[in-house]
């Protein structure tokens, strides 16, 4: 079972307030932590630039937490109002029996978005060609990595038998070992998948999420306790993102990088362009935020079969649609 650890170091969302206080401004304060900082989750980051948070009379204090346990450590503790990560971490809270369960109030990201990147081009490549390779693929354990483990069962490709999985390697170092000689294959996110390939040191093969079908891989997710004295609070916010994915689905990917500048000053413009396009391409976006049932048994079928489940948890507790239905309506 996995161990809820304390809350590690954060960094502030750019130009947001550093308190989590609510000063008396005409604005509902929240405290959200993420699980890191992507391009993957373009569209809450356009929430604010756009001003869509504004328009709700929002003001949206960012924390990183650096991992989905660290996240949910947050939301359990009241240091952060709503936890933007992986569902699981919610699903182990349940079945460690927690009273004031999380909640998973809407989803953001509907697929992996890693691509898998060969030393070699491969125009016509196929699952098949891994067989005798080997792979950097995250953290064992990890949600990346064992989804990458269940499209292999997929195809008829165990690790250990029929290819190597490479665990050895930190998620933040495996593009530099890569590139340093280490394994045929890396997985990686945008904008550093097409970024490698432009370089010349790579080619992108597979899109990761088209392969495994629709996972809820990162939504957000609040207390009961908080969702009682905040409904209305935690619908503003999900209006805002909805309309952050209806912009970042129909706008041109020129205008979309402008506006993603000031949260990825390092990344070009045209990188986050490209990167935009990637994930429109992969359909990676939940346009409605609500997760469904079967993505969330398909999580718990990948998990389970890497072996970090020790029993299934229940949809209906996990999961409140009610948000999203409402702005659907």
């Amino acid at each position: 079972m996995k161990k809820i650890l304390a809350i590690s170091g954060a960094a502030l969302f750019a130009l947001l307030p550093v308190s989590a206080c609510a000063p008396d401004d005409g604005y509902t304060h929240i405290r959200l932590n993420e699980v890191t900082h992507s391009v993957f989750y373009a569209p809450l980051y356009l929430a604010d630039s756009l001003g869509y948070f504004e328009e709700e009379k929002l003001k949206v204090e960012l924390t990183n937490g650096g991992g989905a346990d660290n996240v949910m450590a947050a939301v359990l503790s009241g240091d952060a109002d709503i936890g933007f990560c992986g569902p699981e971490a919610a699903l182990y809270v349940q079945l460690g029996g927690s009273k004031d369960l999380p909640k998973v109030i809407g989803q953001l990201t509907k697929r992996d978005g890693s691509f898998l990147v060969s030393r070699n081009d491969e125009p016509d490549f196929t699952w098949e060609d891994l067989r005798g390779k080997e792979i950097l693929a995250g953290r064992k354990g990890g949600v990346p990595a064992m989804t990458f483990e269940y499209i292999l069962r997929e195809h008829g490709l165990a690790d250990g038998k029929d290819v190597t999985l490479n665990y050895d390697v930190a998620f933040d170092l495996m593009t530099g070992a890569f590139e340093a000689g280490t394994a045929d294959y890396c997985t990686m996110f945008e904008p550093t998948a097409s970024e490698y390939e432009a370089a010349g040191k790579g080619y992108v093969v597979a899109a990761v999420g088209e392969a495994s079908g629709e996972v809820p891989y990162t939504c957000f997710i609040a207390k009961q306790s908080w969702l009682d004295d905040h409904a209305s609070t935690a619908e503003k916010f999900l209006r805002a993102v909805k309309k952050a994915i209806e912009y970042a689905l129909t706008q041109p990917a020129d205008d979309i990088a402008e506006h993603l500048t000031g949260q990825f000053p390092s990344t070009s413009a045209a990188s986050l362009a490209v990167s935009v396009e990637s994930y429109r391409r992969i359909d990676a976006w939940a346009e409605d935020l609500v997760m469904t049932e079967d993505s969330f048994e398909r999580l718990q079928d990948i998990i389970e079969h890497a072996g970090e489940l020790p029993e299934r948890g229940d949809y209906a507790t996990l999961v409140d649609n009610s948000f999203a239905y409402a702005l659907a309506g």
